[in-house]
């Protein structure tokens, strides 16, 4: 694999010469032409051997093309908010729009290539690293961005050169890293790491190139001849969706058995409200919180009472402790990213809860009655979808998801009451009417939802809400009662 980078050839300054003219040219018109498409972001992931010049080269890329169109993206170290996170949070929220381009240095593979470099490596780490990047690829692949993976590598003795000849002049030293310095000493299992690395990963949607990275003109035009190869062409759709299936985990037709007629008197709720929220308030307030961070997710037909729960909810809480997020259509620059991406971005802290009024389940939803979405991407949508709440669970996150189920003939009363009501009329929309129309086709979408998607470590509750008020009460209790065996 490293055979012919090891062998560190060269590439003479005429034939750099003559070949830059061309790679310059050929890469801002080729960048010009993906912008002015706007159909696909290019992600170049950079890795290697420690000082191989990967730096240098990524500047003399943004040299040669239009360094307004790039987004060169150097992650560290997590630290801050990206401690409170899932690890990819901090990458989905640098991902370029389509059209542009983003280079990203300190990548995913950092916790691979680490493991894989150990004296002793951990095979399953190595294998659950890698199933995780493989999944994550895949569904940048299938949303319209195109990766491409660049190992810069040259021998040992060239990379010990390389480092003294920079040691050698204080223009130069700073460029020199501890990393760069302990390569010598682990020459052979980084080598190995890599291999590894992209053995496992390797993928016609998210492939890798070796660069040989002793000399520098060569280095720059392979680098070039690269990005402009997968800047000219389209890359091969993913048809499949990431390696973890999901399966129908619930029985079908679930709404079928909701008990519509559940109730509770007004004296009731009235009695039970306070002492739930108060259950409620006293939980996100514990210490044991801080540790953890609560997702909400509310779905249902509409007027299904969705607000009114969560006002419910939120009556309990802090405001400077939830972030309440209402979601609609996705605006251009969502469009121009993966669906999941203005998800990601919303996520909460340790110690704080995200509220989300309709979510990513519009994707098997509302995308795909409405055929917003292909069947393809609604199809494996429901992977994506649990990947992403795992993600989140294995994080710290409570994640708690309800479906507050209606009947038609409840609906079209309510409906009628909006219209009629000076607080409530702009709550109803041509839209509302419209999708009553298709409320068998709704109803197939969400049972299908509710089977492939109710996992244990993200549970749906599906809550009969006829009566609004037994509603709020078995929302507050499932909330309440979960955190309080969770904490």
């Amino acid at each position: 694999m490293f055979a012919h980078a090891q062998s560190d050839p060269s590439l003479s300054k005429d034939d750099y010469e003559a070949q830059e003219a061309r790679l310059r040219v050929a890469l801002l018109k080729a960048q010009y032409r993906r912008l002015e498409r706007a159909e696909q972001a290019l992600l170049v992931v950079v890795a290697g051997i420690d000082g191989a010049g990967k730096g240098d080269t990524i500047n003399l890329l943004n040299e040669w093309m239009d360094p307004r169109h790039i987004k060169t993206m150097a992650f560290g170290p997590p630290e801050g908010e990206e401690l409170e996170r899932p690890a990819l949070w901090r990458y989905w929220n640098d991902l370029p729009a389509k059209g542009r381009t983003g280079i990203v240095f300190g990548s995913w593979y950092v916790p691979l290539l680490r493991e894989a470099a150990r004296k002793k490596p951990r095979t399953r780490r190595i294998e659950a690293h890698a199933e995780s990047i493989r999944r994550f690829e895949a569904l940048l692949a299938a949303e319209g961005v195109q990766v491409i993976k660049l190992w810069y590598h040259l021998s040992a003795q060239a990379q010990r050169q390389r480092t003294q000849q920079l040691l050698a002049t204080p223009e130069t030293a700073w460029q020199v890293t501890p990393a760069d310095r302990k390569v010598q000493k682990k020459y052979t299992r980084l080598c190995e790491a890599g291999r590894q690395a992209i053995e496992l990963t390797d993928s016609p949607h998210a492939p890798w190139t070796v660069i040989p990275s002793a000399d520098d003109r060569l280095r720059a035009i392979r680098t070039s001849e690269t990005v402009l190869d997968a800047l000219s062409r389209r890359p091969p759709r993913v048809a499949a969706g990431p390696a973890r299936p999901a399966p129908a985990t619930r029985p079908p037709q679930r709404l079928a058995r909701v008990d519509d007629d559940a109730r509770v008197d007004k004296d009731e709720y009235a009695a039970a409200l306070p002492l739930w929220q108060g259950r409620l308030a006293k939980a996100v307030r514990s210490p044991a919180f801080r540790e953890r961070s609560l997702v909400l997710v509310f779905e249902g037909q509409d007027a299904a009472g969705k607000g009114g729960a969560i006002r419910r909810v939120t009556r309990a809480l802090d405001a400077r402790q939830f972030d309440l997020t209402p979601i609609g259509a996705p605006a251009a620059y969502e469009l121009a990213r993966p669906y999941l991406w203005r998800f990601w971005r919303r996520l909460p802290r340790r110690g704080r809860i995200a509220i989300f009024d309709r979510s990513w389940y519009g994707r098997v939803l509302v995308e795909r009655v409405e055929r917003l979405a292909k069947p393809a991407d609604w199809r494996r949508a429901y992977a994506e979808i649990n990947d992403f709440e795992q993600q989140l669970a294995d994080h710290g996150a409570i994640v708690l998801k309800f479906w507050l189920a209606i009947t038609p003939d409840v609906q079209l009363q309510r409906f009628r009451e909006r219209q009629q009501s000076p607080f409530k009329h702009f709550k109803i929309t041509a839209d509302d009417w419209r999708n009553r129309e298709k409320w068998d086709a709704y109803t197939l979408a969400a049972d299908a939802m509710l089977a492939r998607t109710d996992t244990p470590h993200a549970p749906w509750h599906v809550v009969p809400s006829n009566d609004k008020r037994y509603a709020r009460i078995q929302v507050l209790k499932h909330i309440v009662e979960t955190l309080e065996r969770s904490l």
